[in-house]
């Protein structure tokens, strides 16, 4: 009977081990044979594989483990599935029911009682703490979210990093309760911009966002030069994908009124995808590309280069781009995308731009 139990311990003090609370684990049967062998001098003397095939059998009744079917055993007598799931680690509720009610006029609680596995003492603070801060927030300041997700939770990033944070996904959905309601926004990024000398916050009315470095710069010196296409009274440095978090930041700046963006990337994959979704979730505002740009990195196609390695390839954003060109135009940038080719937004330099002028 002892020798049983060593071995149905050390068993089950493995698959507790790796159990998740959300996704089932796979594992190698012979692996976990071995790994007993190695922690039990005496394993064949008492007979360890019959023992051993007992509790994975034990631990399958009990829905513990579920043997993959796939005609691959481990070559053993009897023989066991060389694969099995380890199902996700089921707790019992353990909250109390008053407890819960009492904190019910302001959290849905259904969800917990659907997922009991949520249920611990960790995810219970939590709520107790945002409970608190509900009850006194017409007190508040509105703040970061950073800053609302230290005090209330002991890290700045535990609503935003869900790889570090796995419990702060989705933590805000579970107890039904909006990012509003806690005070806190996700302030946009701040970017680098330039205003044309001479010109005041309130004479903006066209604004250009370039993706590189390279062409901010120039960008400058053309339009200090008054050799700027659409003549725009401010330059944002949009740092690749960076204007995407950053964009909401502008209206935190500059005086609220209509503005005409215009937007100019690299003539690929990534830079079709900035400008469209910067359409998209700013539906609002007028942001079109900035064709003229466009069009001038058509003129220099014998400068094109490989595509990145690694960008995402999206033919709905791909699209969209193309129906802002003329016929002729889509064609040369459908050959572009064809031959997995790009054209970098640095074609366009002080000293190319001459050929336009």
């Amino acid at each position: 009977m002892i020798t049983i139990d060593v071995i149905e311990a050390r068993v089950r003090s493995f698959i507790e081990d790796i159990q998740h609370p959300k996704q089932k684990k796979k594992i190698n049967i012979n692996d976990l044979e071995i790994q007993l062998r190695k922690r039990l001098d005496d394993y064949f003397e008492m007979d360890g594989y019959s023992l051993f095939y007992r509790t994975i059998e034990t631990l399958e009744a009990e829905g513990q483990l579920i043997p993959i079917h796939n005609h691959q055993y481990n070559g053993r007598t009897p023989a066991l599935s060389l694969f099995y799931w380890v199902n996700i680690k089921v707790q019992a509720a353990n909250w109390d029911r008053l407890a819960m009610m009492k904190l019910g006029d302001l959290f849905d609680f259904s969800y917990y009682e659907r997922h009991p596995e949520w249920q611990t003492e960790e995810e219970w603070n939590r709520i107790q703490h945002v409970y608190t801060f509900l009850k006194s927030s017409q007190e508040r300041e509105i703040v970061s979210v950073e800053e609302r997700s230290l005090e209330l939770f002991g890290h700045e990033k535990f609503l935003l990093d869900g790889d570090s944070f796995p419990a702060g996904k989705g933590f805000l959905a579970r107890i039904g309760v909006a990012v509003e309601q806690l005070k806190m926004v996700n302030y946009g990024e701040p970017f680098v911009f330039w205003i044309k000398q001479g010109k005041e916050l309130k004479d903006i009315q066209r604004v250009l966002i370039v993706e590189n470095l390279s062409f901010f710069h120039t960008s400058i010196k053309l339009l200090e030069a008054n050799e700027l296409d659409y003549e725009p009274e401010l330059i944002i440095y949009g740092e690749g994908t960076k204007i995407e978090r950053s964009f909401s930041f502008f209206f935190r700046m500059f005086p609220t009124k209509p503005y005409l963006f215009y937007y100019a990337g690299d003539l690929d994959a990534a830079g079709y995808g900035i400008l469209i979704r910067l359409i998209e979730k700013y539906s609002d505002c007028c942001i079109q590309p900035a064709l003229k740009i466009y069009r001038k990195m058509l003129d220099c196609l014998e400068q094109r280069n490989d595509q990145k390695v690694g960008q995402t390839q999206n033919t709905q954003y791909r699209d969209l781009f193309f129906q802002w060109f003329t016929d002729d135009e889509q064609a040369l940038l459908r050959q572009l995308w064809q031959d997995n080719k790009r054209i970098a937004q640095e074609v366009l330099t002080i000293e190319t731009w001459r050929r336009w002028l």
